[in-house]
């Protein structure tokens, strides 16, 4: 009841509710959320291949510029995350942000930094993989089904 002692109704708060949400929602626009992510996401892939370009022109063979690229997106992901600047990147990158090797970069890196105050051992050893643990879990188990159903196609033929 209210101060006039009338009953309100599940109608009316429900109302009141849905109008307080429509005034403390922040609104996005869809298409500037994904110009940011197509703008961001395409300059972490741009300079990934001007790194192993760079790598390639210095004499280094193309499998391991390769792999120096990983490396070095790696490390600069972990960096950025510890010094807190990845996360307001990806507050206006969006999904831009999420480049799949800076992406789970920055969740493992998250995670253990998150977890460290509970220790080494029980806060960033067991809790690294928190967030990144399933894409791992995931990805062997599918690769190992989709190996065997490959395995099984080829000695039917």
């Amino acid at each position: 009841m209210n101060s006039e002692n009338r009953v309100v109704t599940k109608e009316e708060q429900q109302k009141a509710y849905n109008e307080y949400v429509k005034e403390v929602t922040p609104v996005h626009s869809t298409a500037l959320n994904m110009l940011w992510a197509f703008l961001v996401g395409g300059a972490i892939c741009t300079f990934g291949q001007f790194v192993t370009d760079s790598l390639l022109g210095f004499g280094i063979g193309e499998k391991d510029a390769l792999g120096y690229t990983s490396l070095i997106l790696i490390l600069i992901s972990a960096v950025t995350t510890g010094l807190g600047w990845y996360a307001k990147l990806a507050k206006y990158a969006g999904a831009g942000a999420v480049v799949p090797i800076t992406g789970f970069a920055n969740s493992v890196a998250s995670s253990a930094i998150e977890f460290k105050k509970e220790g080494w051992v029980f806060g960033v050893g067991c809790r690294i993989f928190q967030i990144a643990g399933p894409v791992i879990l995931y990805g062997i188990v599918t690769s190992w089904i989709l190996g065997l159903a490959y395995w099984v196609i080829m000695l039917l033929r």
